[in-house]
């Protein structure tokens, strides 16, 4: 069974950091793509970033420069720093193991709350 754990996350000051965690188990880490999504209240839920078992990574526009993924495939855990954080920032952060090959198992975790005020 396919289970992702996320931790890290909480309240901060605008301009300030936090560094999600995702930890994986029941999977390959060489055979699934991993990244985050969020979402905030109202809104639909949308990509983030995330990070290929070719060692790609790929980011949403509005975290360019600002977010860092990056990946422990020992560990089959997957990280989001996240610095210069907004108040747009603010949302549930889900981590996702994507199957990349056919027959396996995806999977999305639990989310985790990110909220950026003052």
């Amino acid at each position: 069974q396919v289970q992702l754990v996320e931790s890290g996350g909480g309240l901060v000051q605008p301009g300030g950091s936090l560094r999600l965690s995702c930890a994986a188990s029941g999977i390959t880490s060489s055979l699934y793509a991993m990244g985050w999504y969020r979402q905030a209240p109202g809104k639909q839920r949308d990509f983030v970033a995330i990070f290929t078992s070719d060692d790609n990574t790929i980011y949403a526009d509005s975290v360019k420069g600002r977010f860092t993924i990056s990946r422990d495939n020992a560990k089959n855990t997957v990280y989001l720093q996240m610095n210069s954080l907004e108040s747009e920032d603010t949302a549930v952060y889900y981590c996702n193991a994507r199957a990349l090959r056919s027959g396996l198992e995806s999977a999305w975790g639990q989310g985790i709350q990110v909220t950026v005020s003052s």
